[in-house]
């Protein structure tokens, strides 16, 4: 697990999940609810504050100025980048005093849509009103994770993976060759004479 201290060095998520296809994934959330200290802990970096500035591409992450959730203006710029992702991740952190969210707003994205419940860790937490106000929004699937102890981050990192059907070379071979040419061909009739 990856833990915030100093003195311990960080396990690097990335470098044991670099044979495994993984779904990208769009960070979406207001400012300061923990998306790149969780962007961080997701690709094995060293937690260290930093204030997103801009839309910040990774290769299976897409990091999003909370900026972008709270104004109006700016909001189209979120249906922008959830198409260049697989999978879009609502995030509220344990301590929100309100929901940025409206209800029901999943069913206007084309991907699909988890939420993310961030700083369950933290002392003034209520992790069951987050996670309220995520099922209000129609998450079906909810994490509960904090970046400092690194619990829910593995749960994520299983959910991202892409599962591929293992077949043997030959067998796949074999289906092609029998799709593509095992059927008899029909010669219409307005060709016969």
């Amino acid at each position: 697990m990856i833990i915030h201290d100093e003195n311990i060095e960080y396990s690097d998520l990335t470098e044991t999940n670099q044979d495994i296809d993984m779904r990208r994934l769009v960070l979406v959330g207001r400012s300061e609810c923990g998306k790149t200290t969780l962007k961080q802990v997701l690709r094995g970096e060293k937690i260290t504050y930093h204030k997103t500035q801009y839309v910040s591409q990774y290769d299976v992450l897409i990091d999003m100025p909370g900026e972008y959730a709270e104004n109006l203006d700016l909001a189209h710029a979120i249906a922008l980048y959830t198409s260049e992702s697989d999978v879009v991740g609502i995030c509220i952190s344990a301590t929100e005093p309100y929901s940025l969210y409206p209800p029901n707003v999943t069913p206007y994205a084309n991907r699909d849509i988890f939420g993310i419940v961030t700083k369950i860790d933290h002392w003034a937490a209520d992790v069951d009103q987050a996670t309220r106000w995520l099922e209000l929004t129609g998450c079906k699937k909810i994490f509960h994770t904090s970046s400092y102890t690194g619990e829910g981050v593995d749960e994520i990192i299983d959910f991202l993976k892409i599962k591929h059907k293992k077949e043997p070379v030959h067998k796949i071979m074999q289906e092609i060759h029998d799709e593509t040419f095992g059927k008899l061909t029909k010669i219409p009739s307005y060709f016969v004479e």
